[in-house]
Formats: structure tokens, C-alpha cells, sequence
């Protein structure tokens, strides 16, 4: 039985990055004989085992074969005598095909140290075309890495397999999952201009036409650390509620990223002109966005209207200057004091806050009489 690492490990560590997990593949064992050595199976599709001290996990080698459309139609086979470049040779990348052994040595049978040297993307075997997500994995390891560029011939296979439906047949769970794995990588732009390149992004995210116009927008939101949901919402903010709505639904978005994307989509343009705006208006904003409950997902709102439309001086500032005066009204006082007249209280409440923004912001707001 021997032990190798495999993959991201040894991919990150020659390109001189930090190695954040290690996986390792076992060649020359059987299930039985990992057991018997103190291993815990936990894999449900082919044999993985965690170590009993460092809890990383071991795989048996294995070869598959596609027996269906997708990325779920395979049949796994392990046995000892299955060979690490037979594991190696169904790995997507030829820089995740690099193996080093117990004593540090590489075992490098598809040239993936000179394709890391090269900065390029290549397919270790035909084999890359069986399985639609390796397209996404591609697309985010683009936006990881954004000095590599894909090979001529891999990117041909992918338009390939684009043109044969495999993309068509992917799960929206799993899309997603790429997608925003993606959008937390260094240059979320290089993602789409991957999957611009082999067709693949008009089949993913429609709605966002070639994202030509968008990839700066959530490249500036990556570069300012921002959470997920105001990188989707970046990455749909040109769109309308309905375009949003509706790829939220078909890629299954998760509701704090999708009502995020909407709330961005539909108040944008008031955000943009903020400075321009009354503190009646203002306060109606914060209505609409449920920022009296919600503050930190108005100011995320803020952060990527302002990565589409470009900061503003003062912008952000006098928004959150205004929505924590309006917050500071106490409305159960009112409430207490409007009992004799209980129909007013809404009315009694949003004067109060118009009040208090009208003061906090400094200037003569026009109509703050109006909603």
C-alpha cells in the first residue's frame, strides 16, 4: 500500500501558495485493509476514508466510466490493482494531475509542472468531456488563477461539449455552487470570460448577455473583500426585477442572495442619485429596502450599487448618516402619544423620521411634506 498526495496540495504548494487541505490517494489497498488500519469509510460514490489522527481524506485509486448524460452518470471501479496513473488519467486538469509520494518525489505523468510553469489550463484526456462541471471548475480556477489561459485544444473540447447539451444537463444546485465559488475568487471576470469562450455562459446565465459589461462591476467587488450576496447582486445589477427573479429561480440562489439582487436591481438608480435626494425620499428608500429592520443589508445594497455605478463622494456616508437618524426615532413613543388617534401613528412615525433625516443630512430637503 502506498500513500500519495494529490491535486490542489500539490498544485498550490509548486506555485508557491498556501496549502489550505491535502488529499491523498492509496494505491495498492483494499476497503478491508483500510479499515483494518484504523481508517473511517465516509465515502458514498467510490471508497474515501478519513486518517484517524489528521481526519484528511484517503481514496482508494480508482478509474470511472460515463454510462449517462451529466456529471452524476459514472461508474466507479477500485481494486489494489488499479494504478496511480490510471487515478492520475481521469483528472480534469493536467495541474491537478501531479502526485508527490511519501519520500517528496513528484510523479508527473501528463506534464502538469510544465503547464504550471506555462500558466495554462489543459485537459489531462478525453475523459474531461464525460463530466459538464469540470467547464465550471475551469471557469473558477480562471477566476483563482488569472495569469493562466485555457489551452486552444481544451477550450475546443468545451465548446464541444456545450454544442452536445452535457452543460444543459447539469443541476441548478451544482451550477450555483461553481458560480459562487467563483464569485469569491480573486477575478470573478475571468470566470465569465471562460465560459464566454466556449459558449457555455449563454446556456448558465443568459440574462447577462457575452457579462462584458458586468465584469468590471464584480471585479471591483472582489477587490473590496465583499461578502457573496453583494457580489451576485453586483454581478445582476444591470437587469431588471423580473431577468433577476428569474435566474434566481432557474440557478436555485439562495434568498439572501436573490433578495439582495432584487432590492439592488429595482432601487439602484435611487441610490446613485442619493445626494440629489430629499430626506422624504430618502426615508421612503429605506421604506422600500426595509433598512429600519435591516440595516446591514441596506448598506450591502450601497456597496454594490456603488461597485456598478462607481463611488460617489460622501454617497455611502450620507446614506448610512440619514438611515441611522431615521432608526433613532422612537417609534413606540409616538405610538404611546397617538393613542387617542391610533390611525395616525404610521403617518406620526414617517414625519418624525423625515424630521430627523431632514436634520441629520444638513440640507433643505425639497417636498418633505411628500412620500
Amino acid at each position: 500500500m502506498k500513500t500519495y498526495v494529490v491535486g490542489g496540495a500539490v498544485r498550490d504548494d509548486l506555485l508557491g501558495l498556501p496549502v489550505k487541505d491535502h488529499d491523498h490517494v492509496v494505491v495498492g489497498a483494499t476497503p478491508e485493509e483500510m479499515v483494518k488500519a484504523g481508517f473511517r469509510p465516509v465515502g458514498k460514490d467510490f471508497p474515501v476514508f478519513l486518517h484517524p489522527q489528521t481526519q484528511e481524506e484517503y481514496a482508494l485509486a480508482r478509474t470511472e466510466r460515463k454510462t449517462a448524460p451529466g456529471y452524476k452518470g459514472f461508474v466507479f471501479h477500485t481494486s489494489s490493482d488499479v494504478t496511480l496513473e490510471e487515478d492520475l488519467v481521469r483528472r480534469d486538469l493536467t495541474i491537478n494531475a501531479i502526485a508527490r509520494g511519501d519520500d517528496g518525489a513528484l510523479v508527473d505523468p501528463y506534464n502538469g509542472q510544465q503547464d504550471i510553469k506555462d500558466r495554462i489550463f489543459r485537459h489531462v484526456s478525453d475523459a474531461f468531456a464525460e463530466d459538464p462541471v469540470r467547464i465550471l471548475r475551469l471557469a473558477r480556477f480562471a477566476a483563482r488563477y488569472p495569469e493562466f489561459r485555457v489551452a486552444p485544444e481544451t477550450n475546443a473540447l468545451m465548446q464541444r461539449m456545450v454544442e452536445q447539451g452535457e452543460v444543459d444537463a447539469l443541476v441548478p444546485e451544482r451550477v450555483w455552487q461553481e458560480i459562487a465559488r467563483g464569485l469569491m475568487e480573486q477575478k470573478p471576470s475571468r470566470m465569465l470570460q471562460a465560459l464566454r469562450g466556449c459558449g457555455a455562459l449563454s446556456h448558465i446565465v443568459p440574462e447577462i448577455g457575452d457579462g462584458l459589461a458586468v465584469a468590471p462591476v464584480i471585479d471591483r467587488a472582489a477587490a473590496a473583500g465583499l461578502e457573496l450576496p453583494v457580489r451576485f447582486a453586483a454581478l445582476m445589477q444591470a437587469l431588471d426585477v423580473a431577468q433577476v427573479e428569474q435566474a434566481s429561480k432557474r440557478l436555485k440562489v439562495p434568498t439572501e442572495c436573490r433578495d439582495l439582487a432584487v432590492m439592488t436591481a429595482r432601487d439602484r438608480g435611487s441610490v446613485d442619485k442619493a445626494l440629489e435626494l430629499d430626506a422624504a425620499a430618502l426615508v421612503s428608500l429605506f421604506e422600500r429596502c426595509d433598512g429600519f429592520r435591516k440595516p446591514a443589508r441596506f448598506a450591502q445594497m450601497v456597496a454594490a450599487a456603488e461597485c456598478a455605478g462607481g463611488a460617489s463622494p460622501g454617497r455611502s456616508e450620507l446614506l448610512a448618516r440619514a438611515l441611522d437618524a431615521a432608526r433613532a426615532v422612537n417609534a413606540g413613543e409616538i405610538a404611546q402619544r397617538s393613542a387617542d388617534a391610533p390611525q395616525q401613528i404610521p403617518e406620526r412615525v414617517r414625519a418624525a423620521r423625515v424630521q430627523a433625516v431632514h436634520a441629520a443630512i444638513g440640507v433643505k430637503g425639497r417636498n418633505d411634506d411628500q412620500s
